[in-house]
């Protein structure tokens, strides 16, 4: 007797284990307000305006003025950039800015696509929208929402717009491409509440699709743009043809997870481990804990308190450039801390690198962009998105310096629907700037294989 029940307990845990594992469930949200004092009275303003950006001979004198007041510290010998942004370094890049970077041409460079505002819950959310120019007749173009992270910036998309928009094979889709900037990011208007966390973009996201007249759309993202875009895809599942990532540290790791952690060196197959795997996960506390601790101290800060680190930064350049430019050093290759020059010019230009820093700069949005992980970690890591499966159909680019490795078995706790898992060749965090042709590439294979499909 004692026997039968217990297998009855057995057998009637396991059903209900996988009766609530194939449960869909859908992430709730309520619309917000994140402008200036209450809602105003009568019609949401729905209008979309052009926007352009701007500089003058104030601004970029302001900006001289400043960069020459700048006091230099030495760095300590030998420590390259094991300590933060070298100093020796800091002045040579400091240099080429004062001298030869040109603010204004790489403002026409952000012009070549069109800029547009519209008003979502209370502020202006900023957005490039890329049109395809010559469209093959009988052919549809593909609508596409592309969202960047910190610190990152709409700009990260550029030289992969034209590639999605234009390919070269005939065979390729042609995607219409939507890049907006996350409010408190770039040229977004900053919330003036507390709370706007990554469901509330994510909610202000679908509404701007919505607005922009798409039923239907893909989505991709890596930094908090995955976490922003898995929001979008939990909120409103049938909306998202496609979620297509290149970042997705596990949330919340279940059982599978633990056991890949614990047994997966000497049983790699069982967990469907790869050489690239073990090398990346293990030792454990080495590369799973060490180097998280040795490049999460920013995040500490930024989770804790924002705005008194981020009062110094938005009143000098040069330090707000040594801030965001260590992380395009060391989270483009961890190796790269060992380098004097942090290796900032292997993978990319001085000049991209400083128009980013410059988009920061000019809006004076570093403090708000830092109050997104107060933001998000507040609310503690328990929220309801974290504990709730994507099932949308999902591709995701495993690119090898990624701050944290993670094995196809990890992504598919997350994502239940992952059609495409693709080591890459090269390339770290910031990808999409870093790689832009495999990033593409990657894009239009996960496209091509759901158009298809569908």
């Amino acid at each position: 007797m004692f026997t039968e029940v217990l297998l009855a307990l057995v057998v009637g845990g396991v059903i209900y284990f996988l009766v609530q594992r194939s449960k869909r469930h859908q992430l709730k949200s309520e619309d917000g307000w994140w402008g200036e004092g209450t809602p105003m009275d009568g019609e949401e303003d729905l209008s979309i305006r052009p926007y352009t950006v701007r500089t003058d001979d104030e601004e970029l004198e302001d900006l001289y003025r400043r960069i020459d007041q700048t006091r230099s510290f030495p760095s300590l010998e030998d420590s390259q950039f094991t300590y933060g942004f070298n100093s020796h370094y800091l002045q040579k890049v400091v240099t080429y800015w004062r001298r030869d970077f040109d603010w204004r041409r790489q403002v026409e460079k952000l012009n070549r696509f069109p800029h547009y505002k519209t008003n979502i819950e209370g502020i202006d959310v900023h957005y490039v929208h890329v049109r395809p120019k010559n469209l093959p007749e009988g052919v549809t173009a593909v609508p596409l929402l592309m969202v960047h992270g910190w610190p990152g910036s709409f700009y990260e998309f550029y030289r992969m717009i034209p590639l999605l928009t234009e390919p070269s094979n005939p065979s390729d889709i042609v995607f219409e491409v939507v890049c907006p900037s996350i409010p408190g990011y770039g040229f977004s208007e900053a919330p003036h509440k507390k709370g706007f966390d990554s469901v509330c973009a994510a909610r202000v996201f679908h509404k701007l699709m919505k607005r922009l007249g798409f039923q239907q759309f893909y989505a991709h993202g890596g930094d908090w743009g995955w976490l922003v875009t898995t929001n979008m895809a939990q909120l409103e599942p049938k909306i998202i043809k496609g979620l297509h990532l290149n970042f997705a540290p596990p949330s919340k790791p279940g059982l599978p997870v633990v056991l890949s952690i614990m047994l997966g060196r000497s049983f790699p197959k069982l967990f469907g481990f790869n050489e690239h795997d073990i090398q990346h996960i293990y030792p454990v506390v080495q590369n799973l804990v060490v180097e998280s601790v040795k490049e999460s101290g920013y995040m500490h800060i930024q989770a804790t308190k924002p705005d008194t680190v981020g009062r110094g930064l938005n009143d000098s350049p040069v330090g707000l450039a040594a801030y965001i430019l260590e992380k395009f050093s060391t989270w483009t290759d961890h190796d790269f801390r060992n380098l004097d020059d942090g290796g900032l010019t292997r993978k990319f230009s001085l000049d991209d690198l400083l128009t980013n820093v410059m988009i920061y700069w000019t809006s004076g949005c570093i403090i708000s962009s830092m109050r997104f992980y107060k933001e998000n970690f507040s609310k503690g890591l328990d929220q309801p998105h974290s504990k709730m499966p994507v099932h949308v159909p999902t591709g995701f680019a495993c690119f090898p310096n990624e701050l944290m490795h993670t094995p196809k078995l990890w992504v598919q706790q997350k994502y239940r629907e992952l059609k495409t898992f693709t080591p890459m060749a090269r390339g770290g965090h910031f990808a999409a700037m870093e790689e832009p042709e495999l990033m593409a590439q990657d894009i239009q294979n996960f496209t091509k294989m759901q158009e298809k499909m569908k």
